[in-house]
């Protein structure tokens, strides 16, 4: 929900247009739009609802899918609905897959050998920093953050910082950890069970330097102003189908390659950044290239 209403913002301002005009979004329980708009930007879900509701997506003319590499359930589920009622009843509807770390072969094969077509993007130049050893075993995981946070904006004095950590509870202890040895720093908690005024604080304007504790609701569809630093724990939180019980349940992993590389990537959005990683260089071989999708573990 975040991502779809900062993403139809900043298309809106940079098309000179105020949001719902041109460009607007739809979301569950949110709407901003008007007769006059062209492009609509919506959570996943609501895609999946808008195909059950309408089996031929009457009016649309293009179904762009970004961020897919994420794999979650309803994007799986609504590119499944899409090809099918492309096939079925819409021959003339437009169908783009977009992700800066997807295996795209895959997929293109999906969508009956849909042409590639890569762009270089442009970004700024990111440093990678690894741990000269690893972490102390007995060290409690938030203490080592909290200090590696605080170590990076000691030798970086300038720009936000965004730290990558697996949960909620985790955000809120390194948040107690770093209470009142940030003077100058605003700290800002984000993630995913938050009221979403208070995940709309994170995007805004603060006083001082922006330090933002963020699961990886950050890691790839949103832009947080100001950010220069990213200190990445190197830890996901992922839903795993648990036969014994017959529920999923959530278990904390290593973050994979492509994960990592899009944490980065989070330094490099308005000007030359540092990437801080929990882990040591020779440890990075041993990652898993890609995240499963969802709709293998959960």
């Amino acid at each position: 929900r975040l991502a779809a209403r900062a993403a139809a913002e900043r298309m809106a301002e940079t098309h000179g247009t105020p949001l719902g005009q041109t460009i607007g979004y739809r979301m569950r329980g949110e709407a901003k739009v008007s007769p006059a708009t062209r492009i609509e930007v919506v959570t996943e879900g609501i895609l999946t609802r808008m195909i059950q509701t309408d089996p031929s997506l009457d009016g649309v003319g293009a179904v762009i899918f970004d961020e897919f590499h994420e794999r979650s359930l309803h994007a799986d589920l609504g590119l499944a609905l899409t090809l099918e009622l492309r096939g079925a009843l819409r021959e003339d509807l437009v169908v783009i897959v977009m992700s800066a770390t997807l295996d795209a072969e895959p997929v293109a094969r999906l969508m009956q050998d849909a042409p590639l077509v890569t762009s270089q993007g442009r970004a700024f130049a990111v440093e990678t920093r690894w741990l000269p050893r690893s972490p102390d075993p007995t060290a409690r995981f938030e203490a080592v953050m909290a200090a590696q946070i605080l170590q990076a904006l000691e030798e970086v004095p300038e720009g936000g910082l965004l730290a990558f950590l697996p949960g909620e509870g985790e955000i809120r202890k390194v948040a107690t950890a770093l209470a009142g040895r940030v003077p100058d720093c605003t700290v800002l908690p984000l993630f995913g069970a938050m009221e979403f005024a208070a995940q709309r604080a994170a995007l805004g304007p603060v006083e001082g330097r922006r330090v933002v504790l963020a699961t990886s609701i950050a890691e790839t569809s949103l832009t947080l102003p100001d950010i220069r630093i990213v200190v990445d724990g190197g830890k996901a939180r992922r839903a795993r189908f648990d036969p014994s019980s017959g529920m999923s349940r959530l278990v904390t992993e290593r973050v994979t390659k492509a994960e990592a590389e899009q944490r980065r990537g989070r330094a490099g959005r308005v000007a030359t950044g540092i990437c801080y990683r929990l882990w040591t260089k020779g440890e990075e071989g041993a990652l898993a290239s890609h995240p499963p999708a969802e709709i293998e573990a959960a």
